[in-house]
């Protein structure tokens, strides 16, 4: 079947499908939001951690800059310096080092959640299809892209440049102070400017994630087809299911038809019921349904007691209840058993009439049948 346009697939994605584009490592995702919270998170730290930064590198500067005779003729001492000092700046970036990590790990509970999926990692030859490459080039998601990035850079650079523009002010007026009072300001000051310009990119975020949510679940829609499919590997193909309970219900019947040569009586309706009673008087405590059926397949049970000579009983009031209040194997309720014991002790006496020879026993009639036992299929 030729491969559907997006046109046909108008039916929001299953849940099995959702899952399984999760288990193959697409989930929605905005890079902006996650830049934003990293870039927050670090406009946060510097915030907060002004004055004592301030302090560690107006006292890093000053140990740079003192110089010593002895220095001089120490081959090792620039290096050792260079290492002490890059061991003091990690010391004192660490705080903020460490609020970062745990923002790029927070950032995508946001949207999308946690995920580790090694088919993501598997190579996909239909990348290096050029024709491919060349369509997705100018796919809708790529123009889309392509206009968000240079919405994104004139927002930016315009915030910047505005930011910078009145700041520099500031800047100058930093040269005329102390080290001491200048480093904390200098910090305050670009964190300032930081934050504004993050400020740029949250605007760009909260159109980023709802683009990003309705482009996820638009590439995901399924067509009638597919969701019909889905059902199909789900649940099994309702003609192949229908096949098997066909083929269970013959093989129950054949089952059931062969129980019916071992019965020891057949009741009739006469002809739309039929059911087939055993009793064995060390195994059962009450006599067992061994075959039952309406229309054909009651036929066929007469069928099969006459050509093995099981004796045949019209009794339609029992007939009807017992097919109605019983399943193949049970016994029969105690409602009939009165009823039955008589049907039981007919057959007794016609086997042994059959053996011995003399009257015919009477065929019972006016069985006894309990009101709430009665059945009558027209009233169903």
């Amino acid at each position: 079947m030729a491969e559907e346009s997006d046109l046909e697939k108008t039916e929001p994605a299953s849940p099995r499908r959702l899952e399984k584009a999760r288990e193959e490592g697409n989930v929605a995702r905005s890079r902006e939001l996650a830049t934003f919270v990293l870039l927050a998170t670090a406009v946060a730290g510097l915030w907060s951690m002004a004055e004592p930064l301030g302090s560690h590198f107006r006292a890093s500067l000053g140990h740079g800059l003192r110089f010593e005779r002895a220095a001089a003729f120490d081959t090792s001492f620039m290096l050792t310096q260079a290492g002490l000092l890059a061991m003091q700046a990690l010391v004192a970036m660490a705080p903020l080092m460490g609020m970062l990590v745990l923002a790029a790990l927070v950032a995508p509970l946001m949207l999308g959640g946690w995920l580790f999926s090694t088919q993501a990692l598997g190579p996909k030859f239909d990348k290096l299809d050029p024709i491919a490459g060349v369509k997705r080039l100018f796919s809708t998601q790529s123009l889309a892209e392509l206009f968000k990035a240079l919405a994104k850079s004139l927002l930016i650079g315009g915030v910047a440049w505005l930011v910078i523009r009145d700041g520099l002010d500031q800047v100058n007026a930093l040269m005329a102070q102390s080290e001491r009072a200048a480093l904390p300001q200098m910090i305050l000051l670009v964190a300032r400017n930081c934050a504004l310009i993050t400020a740029a990119l949250l605007l760009i975020a909260m159109v980023d994630v709802p683009w990003q949510l309705w482009s996820y679940y638009r590439k995901l829609r399924m067509s009638r087809e597919d969701l019909r499919q889905e059902h199909k590997e789900s649940e099994g193909d309702p003609h192949i299911k229908a096949q098997i309970r066909r083929q269970q219900q013959q093989m129950a019947k054949r089952r059931m038809m062969s129980e019916v040569p071992k019965a020891d009586i057949v009741v009739t309706n006469p002809t739309h019921f039929a059911v087939a009673l055993k009793y064995v008087d060390s195994d059962m405590r009450a006599p067992r349904v061994v075959a039952k059926g309406t229309d054909r397949v009651a036929e066929r049970i007469r069928e099969i007691a006459k050509e093995n000579k099981v004796a045949i009983l019209e009794a339609p009031p029992l007939t009807r209840a017992l097919y109605k209040h019983t399943r193949l194997g049970d016994e029969i309720p105690t409602g009939l058993y009165t009823a039955v014991a008589e049907v039981m002790a007919w057959v007794y006496q016609l086997k042994r009439w059959h053996a011995e020879g003399g009257d015919a026993p009477r065929t019972p009639g006016d069985l006894p049948i309990p009101q709430d036992l009665q059945y009558t299929p027209n009233a169903a």
